[in-house]
């Protein structure tokens, strides 16, 4: 029986699964500071549905990246500190981030997820750690739809020039 034949948790990690669990960890963390400072800015309440929804997720993400860090004598990052509650009243009209903004930033992150998950899931050897990251997957993608079809919705996607009229082939 080979090294990596038993157990997965028993398994070593490689440097690179080491490496994209401390990065995702270190990752959630600023996702969670920063959609925190978003529900600060946001007007919409289906939108604040949403980040919540990915706090709850960045959260999650954390907790476990962490705990099978500490489980392999690997150190997490340190936390960051929760950002205060902040009336959107109480943010001046020039530095607020718009509902819109707001939408077009959290798709970029779930897009920027989806291809850091598949990365982990292609480079993993343990068994555990790439269904961990399958599953982180298969969240961000349906969050990815909801961002989506809000944005759509509400009037906030902007998209790229649509080919309306197809150019008429000519036969040679």
């Amino acid at each position: 029986m080979g090294i990596l034949s038993g157990n997965p948790k028993d398994e070593p990690m490689h440097y690179g699964e080491i490496f994209s669990v401390w990065q995702a960890s270190m990752m959630a963390r600023g996702a969670v500071s920063r959609y925190q400072a978003f529900l600060n800015h946001a007007g919409d309440k289906d939108l604040k549905k949403i980040l919540n929804a990915l706090i709850d997720q960045a959260e999650l993400e954390m907790k476990e990246c962490d705990t099978l860090l500490t489980a392999n004598g690997i150190a997490p990052a340190p936390v960051l500190p929760k950002r205060p509650e902040v009336k959107l009243e109480d943010i001046p009209a020039g530095a607020r981030f718009t509902d819109p903004e707001i939408a077009a930033h959290i798709a970029a992150d779930v897009a920027t997820g989806l291809v850091a998950c598949s990365q982990v899931m292609g480079q993993s050897i343990r068994v555990d750690i790439g269904a961990l990251f399958g599953k982180y997957h298969v969240t961000k993608a349906a969050l990815g739809v909801r961002i989506l079809e809000l944005s759509k919705e509400k009037g906030w996607l902007i998209p790229p020039p649509l080919q309306i009229k197809r150019p008429e082939l000519v036969n040679a």
